[in-house]
């Protein structure tokens, strides 16, 4: 079919998820008359010379704990099941005046804590590259819509990886922002310390355009207008010496060593570099706790409400609303060691160079592996920006998948480097 028009092209993936999305639940909500009517608004500003930029038209989906104005706004909990979004999130409504077209809101783990997307109000999502695998979590509705081809873009939030794991799972590119990167109005908050919000796509071109249309004008401000390097030429990368105390499956390994080879093609270096305050496992469990903290505070009215959220989510808030000042302050300190870690190691390199995740996709209903954000949590506690790439395996269909963590208001210059090495690790 071919497709002539904005419209078209829409109603094209309608029709798509209207047959397809029953398999995968993909979407909590498709907003089908809302995104057919932006798509002929899109189609009248081409006609008239009037683009409003490279997201204009494009098909988009936002996780559904960012409010859109006059829609349920889930935060995929079942207590939040009639609240209704007054008004946009700050980042949809720059989408918006972008000319992305919304077609609905997606899936997600219950207020964004956990780690495969299987809802208990909204069902288990799953992957579209593997039957029966998890596309990641929590953003994995939004992970799983791109790679389905539903949509062009997706956004979701990644508060220790929740972006990065499901690109990772799901074979796109995504990018979690400089920390204020992008302002969180109309977020449904889970940790206000670590919540970020970030774009994901099949296409890593499409990241610097999102990114750049969602900015914080804190952000606009820090990245100035610069002509993208023509290779990697004197880039320096490090890989931590404390990767080898993660669980890495082989192939992911092969993967790193993928991404090595292209950075030496391209001109950079890569060389090994010690973290010294950064235990991979004793900071993402420390994160893990600040987390259920900060969770019981934003979800105190639904602890206590019968049948507002699930007893696993209601114990793990009450775990965290219990802890030991302590304990919880222990947990900072440990947070705190593993920022100033990574900040002082990119005061030797460009940027870290890491796996996104330990293991590639793997089954609903087998053992959840505790490590998926050993590796992805380092970027949330120093606050730093980091974009995931798949990296191909030759014969396989999952892919593996590499995060390259950059300076603060590095996003830019990092989204370059990433251009320049998706080519060669797809």
């Amino acid at each position: 079919m071919i497709v002539t028009s904005t419209e078209a092209a829409i109603q094209e993936r309608l029709t798509q998820i209207d047959a397809d999305d029953g398999a995968l639940r993909a979407f909590i909500r498709v907003d089908q008359a809302e995104a057919i009517a932006a798509a002929v608004m899109s189609d009248r500003r081409r006609a008239d010379g009037a683009v409003l930029g490279p997201l204009d038209g494009l098909a988009t989906a936002v996780k559904d704990n960012l409010a859109v104005e006059g829609k349920p706004w889930t935060a995929g909990v079942a207590g939040r099941r009639e609240v209704t979004a007054a008004r946009d999130a700050h980042a949809v409504s720059r989408l918006r005046a972008g000319g992305a077209i919304l077609l609905g809101g997606t899936n997600m783990d219950e207020a964004a804590l956990g780690a495969v997307t299987d809802n208990p109000t909204f069902g288990r999502c799953f992957n579209p590259l593997g039957e029966g695998l998890t596309p990641g979590g929590s953003s994995g509705g939004s992970a799983a819509a791109v790679a389905a081809g539903f949509v062009d873009l997706a956004i979701g939030t990644d508060t220790m990886g929740s972006v990065r794991v499901p690109a990772a799972y799901c074979g796109i590119a995504s990018i979690k922002p400089t920390f204020g990167a992008i302002d969180r109005d109309g977020l449904a908050l889970l940790c206000p310390s670590l919540d970020t919000i970030g774009p994901m796509a099949r296409d890593v071109r499409l990241l610097w355009p999102a990114l750049r249309a969602m900015a914080s004008p804190m952000a606009a401000a820090a990245w100035p207008a610069q002509d993208p390097p023509p290779d990697l030429s004197g880039v320096r990368f490090g890989v931590p010496t404390q990767l080898s105390l993660v669980d890495c499956r082989p192939e992911i390994l092969d993967g790193l060593e993928n991404a090595r080879r292209a950075i030496g093609a391209l001109g950079g270096t890569v060389r090994a570099i010690d973290l010294a305050g950064w235990n991979p496992h004793k900071a993402r469990r420390a994160g893990l706790l600040v987390i259920e903290a900060e969770g019981a505070v934003e979800l105190a009215d639904l602890i206590d409400r019968p049948g507002a959220i699930s007893d696993p989510l209601r114990a793990m808030l009450i775990y965290g609303r219990d802890a030991p000042p302590e304990k919880l302050a222990a947990a900072k300190a440990e947070i705190a060691s593993a920022a100033h870690s990574a900040t002082d190691a990119l005061d030797d390199v460009d940027a870290l160079l890491l796996p996104t995740a330990p293991q590639r996709a793997f089954a609903h209903g087998t053992p959840v592996p505790a490590n998926q954000a050993d590796l992805t949590a380092l970027a949330n506690f120093a606050g730093l920006p980091a974009v995931a790439i798949p990296a191909a395996m030759p014969g396989e269909v999952l892919p593996a998948s590499v995060q390259i963590i950059g300076r603060q208001w590095s996003d830019p210059k990092l989204l370059n480097w990433a251009e320049m090495l998706a080519p060669r690790l797809t």
